[in-house]
């Protein structure tokens, strides 16, 4: 999809404002109208999807911290419309868990979250990272919620099936890991004192 460079943009609403309320005054409405109409047109652009799509292609090439800095450009994340808020908090998410952030990457992810993300793919994909987030902390019935959540989306996106098959598999061996454990217990339950030695003949 084709986008137009945020500096780019921000200069057009500005020759559009500026100038056409300019035009406007000196010379009549006819003549600047149409740079305000552009104006106003860029600048509800701009509010309302941010820098978020540039972002998104900014960090694709591995520049997480020029992603961020594109994404800080948004005016503010609450007057974007839903979807590109959802994608805002992901990506901020997905920046911070690239730095080890764990607790700040989580934060935006379960913001992301809250404003519900349009794709089943990116819906699945954010709950796996919830769950691997959860899993890192040991907090596993939690891990399993959101394992859950994701396999109720229809996944179409082969990476996230991909995501999805090895967290399948972790989780599989984590549970095979604890019934080992739990045998084990129960064996070491049913010898509690090992072997008992005989008591010398006379």
């Amino acid at each position: 999809m084709y986008t137009i460079n945020i500096y780019l943009k921000l200069a057009l609403i500005a020759v559009g404002l500026v100038g056409g309320i300019a035009l406007w005054a000196t010379m009549g409405v006819w003549y600047g109208i149409w740079f305000v109409l552009m104006g106003i047109t860029m600048l509800l652009a701009y509010l309302l999807l941010g820098t978020v799509q540039s972002a998104a292609l900014i960090m694709q090439n591995g520049d997480f911290e020029g992603c961020e800095k594109r994404l800080n450009l948004t005016l503010s994340p609450k007057l974007l419309y839903a979807t590109n808020r959802a994608y805002y908090y992901m990506i901020k998410g997905s920046v911070a868990l690239a730095r080890k952030n764990v607790e700040e990457g989580e934060m935006w992810l379960k913001k992301a979250e809250e404003v519900k993300v349009p794709t089943d793919n990116e819906r699945a994909m954010l709950q796996l990272q919830l769950a691997n987030i959860a899993a890192s902390k040991n907090k596993w019935k939690q891990a399993e919620i959101y394992f859950r959540n994701a396999k109720q989306c229809k996944i179409t996106d082969p990476n996230v099936k991909e995501q999805f098959k090895q967290f399948e598999k972790a989780f599989s061996n984590r549970g095979q890991l604890r019934q080992a454990q739990m045998g084990g217990q129960q064996g070491n339950a049913m010898r509690p004192g090992g072997k008992r030695r005989r008591p010398k003949m006379r």
